[in-house]
């Protein structure tokens, strides 16, 4: 994809965003070992079947995935890694598609993506992994999402005052490179570096991410928080997952990433629907 197609594809995002309705990003793994759906799409055409079928249901925005992020996932070579994500990105990223999001934290597989028409990335260690994401993503142009991720559990912090220094790191790391705050996302991060009871705080304390201005995504879709609150298996967590989502979209949260599509439009139309009454 040509850079004036990408930036137009990305503005209209950043547009939508600034509207403060909550969209909805589709989890589209290429992996044979994520935690939910390993396997599933991991054929191309497993993949641009499930992106449409995710496009039908209501997404917003396409992510793709080339490494599982689950607790304990094998790490990946960069080649292999590419290697799994760069047709589906070709042939979904375009003028007139969705847009699309690539779930990573190595700084060369956003060049990559970028350059093959991705406006966005994820990155579930807030660009700490790779001392080359804050460069590549002002390189790029991109956007980015900054998740709260320490890097090791940790009972006893002062979780707020913790979640407040990361995102003050990450704002300086990005003033650095260049990237403007208008092009950062920040995510939570449950599930990354949290005992089972930071999850729920993490959550309960999202005003702070909500009053820097940047969108806020959230990401607890079929996690194992939820399977511990409930005793239900991965496939049975739906009901936790839109719980935990809706009231993060009252809290503030802009973009919820998920696996369950249409129940989570159907669930935001109804809540929208409320919201707007008068």
């Amino acid at each position: 994809m040509d850079r004036h197609t990408r930036i137009a594809v990305r503005n209209r995002l950043l547009a939508r965003l600034s509207t403060g309705d909550p969209l909805l990003m589709g989890i589209l793994n290429v992996t044979p070992d994520s935690f939910s759906d390993g396997g599933a799409h991991d054929s191309l055409s497993g993949a641009l079947a499930h992106a449409e079928q995710m496009r039908a249901e209501g997404a917003d925005i396409l992510d793709i995935g080339g490494e599982s992020t689950r607790p304990g996932g094998e790490e990946v070579s960069l080649e292999d890694e590419w290697a799994r994500v760069a047709q589906p990105i070709a042939r979904l990223a375009s003028e007139d598609a969705l847009p699309v999001s690539i779930d990573t934290y190595k700084a060369e597989i956003v060049r990559r993506a970028v350059a093959a028409g991705a406006v966005l990335a994820n990155d579930v260690w807030g660009m700490t992994r790779d001392a080359q994401m804050a460069d590549a993503v002002a390189e790029t142009e991109s956007l980015v999402c900054i998740t709260y991720n320490r890097g090791a559990t940790n009972a006893d912090i002062n979780l707020r005052q913790d979640m407040a220094d990361f995102i003050g790191r990450a704002f300086e790391s990005a003033d650095r490179a260049g990237i403007p705050r208008a092009h950062i996302l920040l995510d939570p991060g449950v599930g990354f570096s949290k005992t089972y009871e930071q999850n729920f705080e993490v959550l309960a304390h999202l005003d702070l991410m909500v009053e820097t201005g940047c969108p806020v995504l959230v990401g607890v879709s079929r996690k194992s928080f939820i399977g511990r609150l409930t005793g239900n298996p991965v496939a049975e967590r739906l009901v936790g997952t839109l719980a935990a989502g809706l009231d993060s979209v009252y809290r503030g949260a802009t973009i919820l990433r998920v696996h369950d599509v249409a129940a989570h439009r159907e669930a935001l139309d109804m809540f929208q629907a409320i919201r707007s009454a008068k």
